[in-house]
């Protein structure tokens, strides 16, 4: 029962080879893969489409600031102008002079976002006369859950109308427009904005067709249409033909006067000359206002007005056409769920190459990086990625297979440490397990020269006791006696080296070498204790064996400490720990000093390299200098009797 700690060095090489290897278990594959189904599942089913969108906001708001678009003028209907106008909706005929003001400045197009399907007087005849100009488009709001429409202002010809539908996420952000929808009898509308940015590129000479896959271009710039499950999308809702809105990153789209100002002519005419003219309502009370990805942004814009929505999105199609101002593209989706599988794998890879869980964790948090550098970096080419999904994968796909190796570890340790704790202290054990990669790397424990101290016992007549017993029971008898005195060892941190017959060789300061005179003086102090237990043990021992029928016990045991070297003896079939030296020769000889004189039933020889470490904290009894057999210096020896009492008065 001789402790094999070389027998360990396979072990912690067999661990070694199965944590570097590029083949994962089964068990891992099957439960990692099994997860990464289970994600895209939970990803066709809309469960990432909600964190998918606030990345993409997140993005939005992350890229470089764009100038107002110049070619856009918005005449705003303020809080301030409806006091001023003293009424709200504005008449007809306010509404037409605003009309007058704006066309002697030769607008390119006027769309004006304010409903007018009935009559406001006075000043209808007014207005209508100012809606039949060519370039005046006004709007209509198709209401799907009555299957009804408001309609446009009276005898304004269909071709200068459009539908003013915003489209809202189910969390309320407007993301997407729709440029083309059905009305109740199949009639398709075209979007308000898409209009005046007709009208507006009409100028240009480029003019809408579409290819043969029903796919809307004008000019040379296809409108991808947006589905389903387009980007971070899932389950949104694709009736109709809608893209993906591209804000610009500023605080206002296009510059912006006040319908006062317009009213009184406080305005420069460059504003609006061969400009886009929205007219609509900004004032917090008309109840126009939509969250955008730029509400919670840094300029701190709760809601933005509807007419500045038409106006993002009327400057997005112009700006896409003209100056090549991209629009918004998605991969397939096999190549989407290549992405995730992907990142997932590079996950799981890199969990099971690195052993350490805090490491895992940095170089997780780095992988996250990484993918969300590529993913903002390829939406600033105006590609929306799944980033949410992908990153789910990495943290569980990583947190399995750390997980699964945390287990693993943990019984392997619980393997190594039952091993070595039945013949060491637990303190030890996990000594030893805290260093294997020593032994892992070196296939051998390599030779190192400490100073322990050396504790041999031998039973005294242990011949005559044998001659009594048959082998069997002697077996029997010696392994009760030899299990109950490796107990005490171990709980007196030493380790048992080996078992000679009925001796044991026990040593008290390895493996973990000790550097300081404290720590060889508890090794020297725990070898006497464990003796003194041993001498305890041993007369209760005798107690029961004297009931037995049995002969009486006596033990010699011999402490010296010193210097010894340790590490593995043996060849590459057979490696033990051995502790070799003088200091281990001396020990031996204590034990078998004058074996007759022998008071009491355990006798304790120290040696003087051992009483100096005790700190008087033994009862000894001083023997003389005596050499050794074989020994050409004599060795001063005591006798142990017990431990001192330290009474306090």
């Amino acid at each position: 029962m001789a402790i094999k700690i070389m027998g360990l060095v396979h072990f912690f090489q067999w661990i070694n080879k199965k944590i570097n290897s590029l083949t994962i278990p089964i068990p891992v594959i099957t439960v990692s893969g099994i997860t990464i189904l289970g994600l895209l599942f939970f990803r066709h089913l809309g469960g990432f489409q909600p964190l998918e969108v606030r990345v993409f906001d997140g993005m939005m708001r992350l890229r470089s600031y764009e100038d107002p678009d110049p070619r856009l003028l918005i005449v705003e209907i303020t809080e301030e102008d409806i006091e001023y106008l003293q009424q709200w909706p504005m008449s007809d005929r306010i509404l037409a002079k605003v009309l007058v003001s704006l066309q002697k400045h030769q607008p390119t197009v006027i769309g004006l976002d304010i409903y007018r399907d009935i009559p406001n007087p006075p000043g209808h005849s007014e207005l209508l006369e100012q809606l039949q100009k060519p370039n005046v488009f006004a709007i209509t709001f198709i209401d799907y859950n009555i299957h009804d429409t408001v309609g446009p202002p009276p005898t304004m010809p269909e071709e200068r109308i459009g539908f003013n539908n915003i489209s809202i996420d189910p969390d309320g952000i407007v993301r997407r427009n729709l440029l083309f929808t059905a009305d109740s009898n199949n009639k398709i509308l075209t979007a308000f904005s898409l209009q005046l940015a007709i009208t507006y590129l009409k100028t240009y000479r480029i003019y809408p067709a579409l290819t043969e896959n029903n796919e809307y271009k004008l000019g040379d710039v296809l409108f991808k249409e947006l589905q389903s499950n387009s980007g971070g999308y899932q389950r949104i809702d694709d009736t109709g033909y809608k893209i993906l809105i591209n804000y610009r990153n500023s605080k206002s789209v296009a510059p912006k006067i006040t319908i006062t100002n317009v009213l009184k002519g406080n305005f420069d005419p460059k504003l609006v000359k061969n400009k886009i003219v929205l007219i609509g309502t900004t004032a917090p009370s008309a109840k126009d206002l939509f969250f955008t990805p730029y509400s919670l942004g840094r300029f701190k814009l709760l809601k933005m007005s509807g007419v500045e929505v038409h106006a993002q999105i009327t400057s997005q199609i112009i700006s896409a056409v003209i100056d090549d101002r991209k629009l918004f593209w998605y991969w397939e989706e096999s190549t989407e769920i290549l992405w995730i599988i992907g990142w997932s794998i590079v996950s799981a890879s890199l969990a099971w190459q690195i052993g350490k869980p805090l490491i895992l964790v940095l170089i997780n948090f780095l992988t996250l990086g990484i993918l969300t550098g590529i993913s903002y970096s390829i939406f600033l080419k105006m590609a929306w990625i799944p980033v949410a999904a992908p990153a789910a994968g990495i943290v569980i796909t990583g947190g399995i297979v750390i997980s699964y190796k945390i287990q693993e570890s943990w019984q392997q340790q619980n393997m190594v440490m039952k091993l070595l704790g039945q013949q060491t202290s637990p303190e030890i054990a996990n000594a030893l397990w805290q260093e294997r990669s020593d032994l892992i790397n070196c296939g051998i424990l390599p030779p190192k020269t400490v100073t322990a101290t050396i504790l041999f016992t031998d039973l005294k007549n242990f011949s005559t006791i044998s001659e009594k017993k048959t082998s069997e029971a002697l077996m029997i008898w010696l392994n009760k006696y030899l299990s109950a005195m490796t107990d005490i060892v171990i709980n007196h941190h030493g380790i048992v080296n080996k078992f000679t017959g009925d001796g044991i060789i026990a040593v008290f300061g390895i493996p973990v070498p000790r550097n300081t005179v404290e720590e060889i003086a508890i090794d020297a102090q725990n070898a006497v204790n464990c003796a003194l237990a041993m001498d305890e043990h041993l007369l209760e021992l005798n107690r029961q064996w004297h009931q037995q029928g049995a002969p009486e016990i006596k033990m010699r045991v011999g402490i010296y400490t010193g210097t010894v070297t340790v590490g593995s003896l043996g060849g590459k079939n057979r490696l033990e720990y051995g502790v070799i030296g003088d200091s281990v020769n001396i020990a031996s000889r204590l034990e078998s000093f004058e074996k007759e004189r022998h008071p009491g039933i355990c006798r304790i020889l120290i040696a003087q390299e051992t009483f100096k470490y005790l700190d008087g904290k033994f009862q000894v009894e001083f023997w003389g200098d005596f050499y050794l057999k074989g020994k050409e210096i004599p060795v001063g020896v005591y006798l142990v009797t017990g431990k001192k009492s330290f009474l306090i008065n």
